[in-house]
């Protein structure tokens, strides 16, 4: 057994990982205000495209995640449009950002189809840190995104549960009647925190674009990591320092039918185990389509539910 290849793969895990927790920190907090975005997958693909298109042109990457977080905003402001300001139904919206976000990304990013990405978020060099057995080049051997993106999940979690604000959050997820009565806005907060997790999810398609993916590919770019995101978010049970965890088991999830092949192990068809994660979404996602399974998993009371003043 070649125990680079394993220090590699557990090294990817987290690199990856990267992306699911950014991604599933935007679909916590929209979610936890009671709004459910379906349209991870189209978000992280049009933050990826807009992001490769702007370097592209400019050669800053600054000014290319800048971009595809405003895309973020614009988009999160349309689901939040539609659901909260027409109370139109969360799921259809959801999928019709996932089918516009995958249909423009395609559109826009054809005449650059296989080109390489223009600028590259490098690792950072942690001197002799790196060179620390195993530690070294699994946890410190990334580029200082991944490490800000465990300091947001902190962050998250620390205003979720230790602020004002998250205790009206939560309760505009569980209870936009009783916020309504205190004098809150269910509205605005929806609205804010929808269009607040549009961003990351954008983010973290440009973060996966210039971070690990070799060129811009719309079929491969992210490849359902959104989807798994989706997922990540009740495996986490809607909490912010979870998803790490979880983010990093679905990495390795992902990671390991490629180490499988190259060590010639085959307990497993590679294909069977690279099935997992998105069996896992899959019954994910058939769970939360019923209320019941969704009060069983521990999501916000009022998810997916319109509030109209008048109906509390």
């Amino acid at each position: 057994m070649n125990s680079n290849i394993w220090l590699l793969t557990f090294a990817d895990a987290i690199s990856i990982a990267t992306t699911l927790i950014l991604a599933s920190l935007g679909a916590i907090i929209t979610e936890r205000s009671g709004v459910i975005n379906l349209g991870v997958e189209g978000m992280l693909l049009m933050g990826a495209v807009t992001g490769f298109l702007v370097a592209d042109a400019s050669g800053n990457l600054w000014l290319a995640l800048f971009v595809a977080v405003l895309v973020g905003v614009v988009l999160g402001a349309v689901h939040a449009a539609l659901t909260v300001g027409l109370r139109a139904n969360q799921i259809v919206s959801g999928l019709a950002m996932v089918i516009f976000g995958t249909g423009l990304s395609q559109y826009i990013g054809k005449p650059i189809e296989g080109n390489p990405r223009p600028v590259v978020i490098n690792p950072l060099d942690l001197g002799w840190l790196t060179d620390l057995p195993f530690l070294g080049p699994v946890v410190f051997g990334h580029d200082p995104f991944t490490y800000a993106t465990w300091l947001l999940a902190a962050g998250a979690s620390f205003y979720l549960h230790r602020t004002r604000p998250g205790l009206v959050l939560r309760a505009t997820g569980d209870a936009p009647a009783t916020v309504d009565a205190q004098g809150g806005s269910v509205a605005r907060i929806r609205w804010g925190h929808t269009v607040a997790g549009g961003a990351l999810m954008t983010f973290a398609g440009a973060w996966y674009m210039f971070a690990r993916a070799a060129a811009w590919s719309q079929a491969a770019t992210t490849n359902g990591i959104g989807w798994i995101a989706l997922a990540l978010v009740v495996f986490a049970s809607w909490r912010p320092l979870r998803a790490i965890g979880g983010a990093v088991l679905f990495g390795f999830s992902l990671q390991v039918p490629f180490t499988l092949q190259a060590e010639q192990i085959d307990i497993l068809p590679p294909t069977i185990v690279a099935m997992f994660p998105y069996v896992v979404t899959l019954i994910v996602l058939v769970l939360l389509s019923t209320p019941r399974a969704r009060r069983l998993l521990g999501a916000p009371k009022m998810l997916g539910q319109p509030f109209v003043r008048d109906e509390r």
